[in-house]
């Protein structure tokens, strides 16, 4: 932490700073920190990448899914972030509200047609879909991947490939939080999930167990 915020700190050094995001929830929530860091550090020289779609991929989800070639196709896309178009000040407001999970301003933020941060709304509506629900008790990503086991899903690699097929671009979560949301469904009282393998959790870093090892399975088989 404290090396990300020095590189923040020095980045007045420079004459602009170019942030390259994808439009999905964890980005957005991180771009919004960053442009409030960046204010409060009296530095809004920043231009920002973000597009949330390119022909031909489909499902779009990110950046990292462009080679070289796509990405210079659209690197003029780029804009600039100014204080006046108040990008800086609606960061800081998007912060607040995450850091705080204030559940009203969200519902404020997911109804905006004009933000000036456009894939804000979407990424924020996204967040408060994890929220538990009031009859399930779980959040989406959990509903998710407990439709993926209880469908017949007993590997890792067959849940996240199920569950990803069926979330909404773009992803926002990668390998790590399924497993914890996995995790999460084998510890709840009574569980929801039976994990056999090696660990009794799914390992969260390489070099814990080989997750090949591991099988997951829905309670109700045991009854």
């Amino acid at each position: 932490m404290k090396t990300q915020y020095a590189k923040l700190k020095a980045a007045s050094e420079y004459n602009t700073v170019l942030l390259w995001f994808d439009a999905c929830l964890f980005d957005q929530s991180m771009l919004c920190h960053i442009l409030t860091c960046l204010r409060f550090l009296k530095n809004e020289k920043a231009e920002l990448f973000c597009i949330d779609a390119f022909p031909g991929i489909d499902p779009y989800h990110g950046l990292g899914q462009l080679s070289p070639a796509q990405l210079a196709s659209v690197h003029d896309k780029r804009q600039p972030l100014k204080l006046e178009r108040n990008h800086f000040l609606f960061a800081e407001r998007v912060d607040r509200a995450f850091a705080l999970q204030d559940f009203s301003e969200f519902k404020k933020l997911a109804e905006l047609t004009d933000a000036p941060l456009p894939w804000v709304p979407a990424a924020v509506t996204r967040w408060m879909e994890e929220y538990p629900d009031k009859k399930t008790g779980l959040g989406r990503l959990e509903e998710l991947a407990l439709e993926a086991i209880r469908s017949g899903c007993e590997t890792a690699a067959e849940i996240f490939s199920f569950v990803s097929e069926r979330e909404t671009p773009p992803q926002f979560w990668g390998d790590t939080t399924l497993w914890e949301k996995i995790n999460t469904l084998a510890e709840k009282e009574p569980p929801l999930v039976r994990i056999e393998g090696p660990k009794i959790r799914l390992p969260q870093w390489e070099g814990i167990a080989d997750l090949k090892l591991f099988r997951i399975y829905p309670t109700w088989r045991d009854k």
